[in-house]
């Protein structure tokens, strides 16, 4: 099952981007005090008692005039609405309950999404105590007094919003269809391939970048086989549209891309490979899952014997932190190779889920530090003991040594190649886990 989404909305300068560090435990948002200035990630992987969950601030609003920002702020409750299983509603105890507060609520209240309401800024309780109450105005619940940005309350409320996690019903445990995001920026192709692969115009296609909005699932079936595809919005260029409206698209990005076991990264074969692939790449990459670069629109770009391997560089080069991906070369116009991406889809799911028997994992452990001494310091040598898979989607292993400072990244990445050219693992990255011999 994908971990459930947990979206922040609220007004600018109510303190989105500090709650959003405080629970990420880094500084990953830009702070200042200028309202709208959240422009850096907004998506991490967040655990609180045992549940893990990825958080996303959905920032993105301009405080030009108070309509621009009443209209802001629908859209992002509206995106919040469509991604998140549940939603923090912040409001700011200082400033008070504000018109655009209640119109997002009625909004919210609608939805019929679990909504939290956080009040920030409540630093101190016999001072701003009171005040909390005329919150319940909003009529979406209990206020709960929070502060981010002095860690005070935070507690209760994430309490609260794993409460009202979905439960993962038996009808959602026996769906067993890979799901497949088809991401990437606007216009490339992404909505043509699903409706070439349903024989229908079934989801809206025109030349207009980022016609698509939402995120839609479709069904698509195969050989016997069903699969669920889902399109998203893309991420438009910085240059073409306000920034705002990036922000948003990624924030659709993560959502489809975690409801996702495979994702396919769709690139324009005339524009080339760009810093928007990179950046959506790294979030299919975070995440684990399993990815395809599909170059689509293959039938427009004039070819020689040298083409498809000068293309397949330039790609691996701006993508380099992901070698595992699959490449293919197709055109969703002519239906080129479309069949084989089925195929290579079926591969990689399969690869996502693999699993080894210890015994042979040892075996390869064994030979690998055979043929290359594991690193040492100060006449400290890293001694590999152990090595078992803990969990698939991605494959994760866990190897016990005497001393993980000493497992470098680089042994770590040697270790991970031997187990590539045993198993294969096509598609889907690995991931690591280092432990010392006692540590749970």
């Amino acid at each position: 099952m994908s971990k459930p989404i947990v979206a922040v909305v609220g007004r600018p300068n109510v303190g989105k981007s500090t709650l959003f560090n405080a629970l990420a435990g880094s500084r990953i948002s830009i702070v200042k005090d200028t309202p709208g200035i959240t422009r850096d990630r907004i998506y991490a992987e967040v655990s609180w008692l045992d549940h893990d969950f990825t958080l996303i601030d959905t920032g993105g609003i301009e405080p030009e005039s108070k309509d621009i920002i009443l209209s802001q702020m629908r859209e992002q409750a509206q995106i919040a609405i469509d991604t998140a299983d549940v939603i923090i509603f912040m409001v700011d105890v200082k400033q008070g309950l504000q018109d655009a507060d209640g119109k997002v609520a009625d909004m919210l209240r609608r939805s019929k999404k679990p909504v939290i309401l956080a009040v920030n800024k409540v630093d101190d309780i016999k001072k701003y105590g009171n005040d909390v109450y005329e919150f319940y105005n909003l009529g979406i619940g209990e206020p709960y007094a929070i502060s981010s940005a002095n860690m005070m309350g935070l507690g209760d409320m994430l309490d609260q919003v794993i409460a009202l996690f979905p439960e993962n019903t038996d009808g959602e445990e026996e769906d067993d269809r890979p799901r497949v995001a088809i991401v990437g920026k606007p216009n490339v192709g992404k909505s043509s391939i699903i409706n070439k692969l349903l024989g229908e115009d079934r989801v809206i296609v025109s030349d207009i970048a980022g016609t698509t909005r939402d995120a839609v699932d479709t069904p698509v079936k195969r050989n016997g086989r069903e699969y669920v595809f889902i399109d998203t919005a893309g991420l438009r260029r910085k240059n073409k549209v306000r920034e705002e409206l990036e922000h948003f698209m990624v924030v659709r990005t993560v959502g489809a891309v975690e409801r996702a076991d495979v994702v396919v990264l769709v690139i324009d074969a005339v524009e080339g490979v760009t810093e928007q692939e990179a950046k959506i790449a790294g979030i299919a990459h975070d995440s684990g899952k399993g990815v395809i670069i599909a170059v689509n629109k293959w039938d427009a770009v004039e070819k020689d014997n040298k083409t498809a391997k000068e293309y397949e560089t330039k790609i691996r080069t701006v993508l380099s932190y992901m070698p595992y991906a699959e490449l293919i070369f197709i055109s969703a116009k002519t239906g080129q190779r479309l069949n084989k991406l089925f195929d290579m889809i079926d591969m990689v799911v399969e690869n996502h889920s693999m699993r080894i028997q210890t015994g042979v994992l040892n075996e390869i452990m064994t030979e690998a530090v055979a043929m290359q001494q594991p690193p040492a310091d100060k006449g400290k040598r890293l001694k590999l003991f152990y090595m078992t898979q803990v969990a698939v989607k991605p494959p994760t292993f866990v190897i016990f040594v005497n001393d993980k400072e000493l497992m470098h990244f680089s042994y770590t990445r040697y270790i991970e190649n031997q187990i590539r050219e045993a198993f294969g693992f096509r598609g889907t990255p690995l991931k690591f886990i280092i432990r010392e011999r006692g540590e749970k």
